[in-house]
């Protein structure tokens, strides 16, 4: 008997559809799984047979073939033992395949014959074809928000065959769950006292989607600060959150409170991460890396001198195309890569920047430490600040700085300004629609000119810095041409990194 049963695997975040032929017939007893199988596919075998045997089901003592169809895709995980075992159970007559037909299925299977969620669920219900998708109950949440009322969902073998046989109605989908709106609360800006500076740099980061560097010594808040870049940011809109949520899932990543998202994630990977722990891959499935995990939020990376220059160089190119493109040998996937980039690190590696008697570095020593960031990837950064420790007097009777909320309704406004003008926002302005979209005014075009003409500025640099003016500018209220006031503001900001590498700020 053949029976062929619909499911899918994971490929990156995304689900790709797999049709599980399975062919009983005489000879010699055997288990045959071909189609590019990886060895957790190989090894479903033994999980069926004892999920089968443990709820009280016949194992065939014949000879099964199964067929992961496409064969020229390679299959990985855990997630087809459920479809493997429907499709055995129809293959044998103890399922009338009428029952299966428009049904997916996808799961793991316990030897004591549960079913167990497995990673990329969301992917993996819009991939598979059908009317209906199967999923264990602990993955039904999830699924429900992407296939709403497609998805059923059962806690083990025997409660699904009942459910297909018609013997017993299909248990109800848990509500929330897990799955249901976050309530994770991001620390408020009000913690941090003074550095109005930087408070200033890391809302026009927020409102324009810029990349931001903070350099100081330590104590000075620079965590303090980018761990609050989340809590001023917009709410995710629902296809971002779901965008979110796939990224999280497939790479088997538990969000803050376990909880459907409504707020930008925050990532902040250790400084000896690996290139690959940073851009994904390194599994059968390409698992997502610390880029995609931070897509539509924030990726902080702290103690940014410390990293390995070839891990740092890696995020070239994401920061440019908002996509990470993982090639290996036998496989390609491209990564969701869209994130504002915050760095943190000190002046040198004692942290004091050469104050004299404090400072314990050589010349030597600062120079390697420093080029460890190289100039491209300097310039990626929009906005630079450097920070000092704060004064006493505002660690210690100063009032509370602004509130998060308070700065997030000016960002948010911000936000809408760009949307209004055809962008998500002015950090993805594209070059030809900067004349339309980021008009100057004569004197804003005349101090560009002298930075030009100075060597000051490159083309590159030029683009970044017109699209932090326009940022400044609708902070500002102003709609019309940029002033050379944004524009000066801008050129700060940039023009901070002289002190990191020379010429690093062009």
């Amino acid at each position: 008997m053949l029976a062929s049963i619909s499911s899918a695997t994971l490929h990156g975040v995304d689900g790709r559809p797999v049709s599980v032929e399975v062919h009983v017939s005489s000879g010699l007893p055997g288990f045959t799984v071909v189609g590019l199988p990886d060895a957790a596919v190989r090894e479903s075998r033994d999980r069926v047979r004892a999920a089968l045997l443990s709820s009280h089901l016949a194992w065939p003592a014949r000879r099964v073939t199964v067929n992961l169809a496409p064969s020229g895709v390679r299959k990985s995980g855990a997630g087809l033992d459920l479809a493997i075992a429907v499709g055995l159970l129809v293959a044998t007559e103890a399922l009338p395949a009428a029952c299966v037909e428009g049904t997916g299925f996808v799961g793991e299977l316990g030897l004591d014959g549960s079913v167990r969620p497995v990673p990329g669920i969301a992917s993996l219900v819009v991939a598979m074809a059908g009317e209906r998708a199967v999923v264990p109950t602990a993955s039904a949440a999830e699924a429900g928000l992407v296939a709403g009322d497609r998805v059923r969902c059962a806690a083990t073998v025997a409660e699904l065959v009942a459910a297909l046989r018609g013997l017993v109605p299909w248990p109800t989908p848990p509500g929330d769950g897990p799955c249901g709106p976050g309530t994770v609360a991001s620390p408020d800006l009000r913690d941090v006292r003074g550095q109005p500076a930087a408070r200033r740099a890391l809302e026009i980061a927020a409102a324009g989607g810029h990349h931001l560097l903070l350099v100081g010594p330590p104590g000075s808040g620079k965590t303090m600060l980018a761990t609050r870049l989340p809590g001023v940011l917009p709410a995710l809109t629902r296809p971002e959150a779901l965008e979110v949520l796939r990224i999280h899932s497939a790479a088997a990543v538990a969000l803050p409170g376990g909880a459907f998202p409504t707020r930008p994630p925050f990532r902040a990977p250790h400084h000896g991460a690996t290139d690959v722990a940073l851009v994904g891959g390194g599994s059968p499935w390409l698992r997502p890396g610390e880029v995609s995990l931070a897509h539509a939020g924030v990726l902080f990376l702290d103690e940014l001198g410390e990293f390995p220059a070839a891990v740092l160089d890696a995020l070239r190119q994401p920061l440019e195309e908002q996509v990470i493109r993982v090639r290996r040998a036998r496989a390609a996937v491209d990564l969701p890569a869209r994130f504002i980039l915050v760095g943190a690190m000190n002046p040198c590696p004692c942290g004091e920047g050469g104050l004299p008697g404090a400072c314990r570095c050589s010349d030597v020593m600062r120079s390697r430490y420093l080029r460890r960031l190289s100039a491209p990837l300097l310039d990626r950064f929009d906005l630079a600040i450097t920070l000092g420790r704060p004064e006493v007097e505002d660690l210690l009777g100063g009032p509370p700085g602004e509130s998060s909320s308070d700065v997030a309704v000016r960002v948010l406004e911000a936000r809408r300004v760009a949307i209004g003008r055809g962008d998500r926002c002015n950090a993805d302005l594209p070059i030809d629609a900067l004349d339309r979209r980021a008009p100057l005014s004569a004197d804003a075009a005349a101090l560009f000119e002298r930075r030009l003409r100075a060597g000051a500025l490159s083309a590159r640099g030029l683009h970044r810095v017109r699209r932090v003016a326009r940022t400044i500018a609708d902070l500002d209220g102003v709609t019309g041409e940029i002033g050379e006031r944004q524009v000066a503001e801008a050129l700060a900001l940039r023009e901070a990194r002289p002190t990191l590498m020379p010429g690093a700020h062009r």
